[in-house]
C-alpha cells in the first residue's frame, strides 16, 4: 500500500463534487435498501445510462456508496417490517423484528447501523492494504491462471446458488450463451445473431443487466407477488443502544467482519452465505445468561449486519485487483467501470492510481456518512415503507425502458430489454438464480479471450491450461466445491439405510 497515494486519493474524495456524489449515493442506497424487493444491483444498473455524462470518478464513488448504503438500508425493513429489503438482510429479520416487537427497535436499528460502520471501515482498510498486493500478483499471472480463476468463479457460483446445483449451472450456461452473441472478434463469423444485423454487436450489457433486475422483478411482482400492507412496527425518535447492548454487540461485529470479508473475496455469490454463517456462529456462542435467540437476541442482528457490509467490501478486492466480480452487484460495478473505458485489473493501480485510491478513500467517507445519516433519520426511512408498490414498480419499469433506449437510440435495445425482462421473470418463477447468468454474460467473453491467449501461446497445446501450480490448486478447489456436496449426501443416505 502506497500511503502517499492513499492520502492523495483521500484528499481528492473530499472535494465538493466527489463528496456530494458520495452523499447522494449513501442516501439513494439507503432508500433502495429500505424498499423491499429492490437491491443494489438493480439501483446501480438503473443509474448506469444516466451517469454517462458524469465524471467517471464521481459516478464510481456514487455507485460504491449505493452499494454500502443498500447493505444497511435493508436492515430497517427487516427490523420494522419483518421483510428483508435485500437478500443480505434475511438473517437480520429473524431476531431484529422480534426485538422491535419487544419494544427494542431502537437498539436493533442502532446495532445494525454501528455494526455496518465498524465492519465497513475495517474491511475497507483491508481492501486498501490487500488490493495492491493482489494486483501485483495479478500482473505476474498467465492467461491460463486467469482462465482458471474465471472457471472457479463459474463453478462455485453456479454450484452454490439456487435451489439446486443443476439450476445454477443451467443459469450459468444460459449467460455464457448470451455472452457469445455477436461477431467473433477474431474470425468475424456470426454467433447466435439469428440473421439480425442489430445483433452483430451483441446485446448491450447495460440493457441486459437493467432488464434482468428491473423488468424481471417488476413483472414477477405484478404477476405473482406484492409488497402488500404488512404488519409494521412503529418507530419514532433516534436509534441508540445501552451500555449493555454495546457490550453484547462488539464481539459479533468483529466476528461478522471476519466472516464477511473473505466470503466477499472468494466467488461465493453474494451476502447470503456469510450472514447465515455469522448468525449460526452467534447462536452457538450465545451464553445461557443472554441466550435470547428466537426471542430477539441483539447478537443475531449485530453479527449478520457486520458480515453483510464486510462482504460488500470484500467483493471490491477481486473486482479492483483482478477485474473479477464475485457477486451480481460486483458484476454490475464492473459494467460501470467498462462504460467509462476503465478496465479493473492488475494494471488499474498503475494506470489510474488517483481514481482507484480516491474510490477506496471514498468508501471510508461513505461509511461515516452512512452512520451520521441513518442514526437520526431512521424514522424517516421507515415512512418510505408506505409507498404503494404499483407506483414504485411503475416508475422502475419506465426508468429502465428509457435507460435502455437512450444508450444507442435504437428500438432493438427496447425489444431486447423486453425479451430479457421476460427471461428474468421466468428465472424467478421457476427458481433459477440470476447471479450465475449475469456472471456468465460478463465473464464469458473475458474467459474466452484468456482461453485463446493461453492456447495461442502454447501453439494449441491444451496442457497449458493446467501447467502452473496456481491452475492445479484452483481446479482442485473447484472439484472439491462441486463434488463434495453430492458425495456427502450419498454417503449420508447410505448410512441411514
Amino acid at each position: 500500500m502506497d500511503f502517499s497515494l492513499f492520502l492523495e486519493g483521500f484528499s481528492n474524495s473530499l472535494t465538493l463534487t466527489n463528496l456530494g456524489f458520495g452523499l447522494l449515493g449513501t442516501i439513494l442506497g439507503t432508500l433502495v435498501g429500505v424498499l423491499p424487493g429492490i437491491g443494489p444491483a438493480l439501483a446501480i444498473s438503473l443509474l448506469l445510462p444516466v451517469t454517462l455524462i458524469v465524471d467517471p470518478t464521481a459516478a464510481l464513488i456514487m455507485f460504491g456508496a449505493i452499494y454500502y448504503g443498500t447493505m444497511f438500508g435493508g436492515s430497517t425493513t427487516s427490523i420494522l417490517l419483518n421483510a428483508p429489503g435485500e437478500s443480505g438482510s434475511v438473517m437480520t429479520t429473524i431476531e431484529g423484528n422480534k426485538m422491535a416487537r419487544n419494544g427494542r427497535a431502537s437498539a436493533a436499528l442502532a446495532t445494525a447501523a454501528i455494526g455496518s460502520f465498524v465492519a465497513g471501515a475495517l474491511a475497507t482498510a483491508v481492501v486498501a492494504v490487500a488490493a495492491p498486493s493482489i494486483a501485483w500478483l495479478g500482473i505476474r499471472m498467465t492467461p491460463a491462471d486467469f482462465f482458471a480463476m474465471m472457471v472457479l468463479a463459474f463453478g462455485t457460483v453456479g454450484a452454490i446458488l439456487g435451489q439446486s446445483m443443476i439450476r445454477g449451472l443451467l443459469s450459468l450456461s444460459f449467460g455464457l450463451s448470451i455472452g457469445l452473441m455477436g461477431l467473433d472478434l477474431q474470425s468475424g463469423s456470426e454467433r447466435l445473431t439469428f440473421g439480425i444485423p442489430d445483433a452483430y454487436d451483441g446485446i448491450e450489457t447495460v440493457v441486459l443487466v437493467v432488464s434482468l433486475f428491473a423488468l424481471g422483478e417488476a413483472l414477477y411482482v405484478a404477476l405473482y407477488g406484492q409488497l402488500g400492507k404488512a404488519d409494521k412496527t412503529a418507530f419514532k425518535g433516534l436509534a441508540w443502544m445501552t451500555k449493555e447492548d454495546f457490550k453484547r454487540s462488539w464481539g459479533p461485529w468483529l466476528r461478522g467482519t471476519a466472516i464477511g470479508f473473505p466470503t466477499g473475496v472468494i466467488p461465493a455469490g453474494g451476502s447470503e452465505l456469510p450472514t447465515f454463517l455469522s448468525y449460526a456462529l452467534e447462536k452457538r456462542l450465545a451464553k445461557k445468561k443472554h441466550n435470547e435467540f428466537g426471542h430477539g437476541a441483539i447478537e443475531g442482528v449485530a453479527g449478520p449486519e457486520a458480515a453483510n457490509n464486510a462482504n460488500a467490501a470484500g467483493a471490491m478486492v477481486p473486482l479492483l485487483a483482478l477485474g473479477l466480480p464475485t457477486s451480481a452487484t460486483a458484476a454490475v460495478m464492473l459494467v460501470a467501470f467498462q462504460q467509462f473505458d476503465i478496465r479493473p485489473g492488475p494494471l488499474l493501480f498503475t494506470d489510474q492510481p488517483l481514481l482507484v485510491w480516491t474510490l477506496i478513500a471514498s468508501l471510508f467517507i461513505g461509511n461515516a456518512l452512512l452512520l451520521i445519516i441513518n442514526l437520526p433519520l431512521v424514522g424517516i426511512w421507515a415512512k418510505l415503507l408506505n409507498i404503494p408498490s404499483q407506483y414504485l414498480y411503475g416508475g422502475i419499469v419506465t426508468f429502465a425502458m428509457v435507460g435502455a433506449y437512450v444508450l444507442n437510440n435504437n428500438s432493438f435495445d427496447l425489444w431486447a430489454a423486453v425479451i430479457v425482462g421476460i427471461i428474468g421473470l421466468l428465472f424467478r418463477k421457476f427458481g433459477y438464480p440470476i447471479t450465475p447468468l449475469i456472471l456468465g454474460v460478463i465473464l464469458g467473453p473475458m474467459a474466452e479471450q484468456q482461453f485463446r491467449r493461453a492456447l495461442q501461446g502454447a501453439a494449441g497445446d491444451p496442457s497449458i491450461l493446467v501447467s502452473t501450480p496456481f491452475t492445479i490448486v484452483v481446479y482442485t478447489l473447484l472439484a472439491l466445491v462441486v463434488l463434495t456436496p453430492p458425495i456427502f449426501r450419498a454417503v449420508r443416505a447410505r448410512t441411514k439405510k
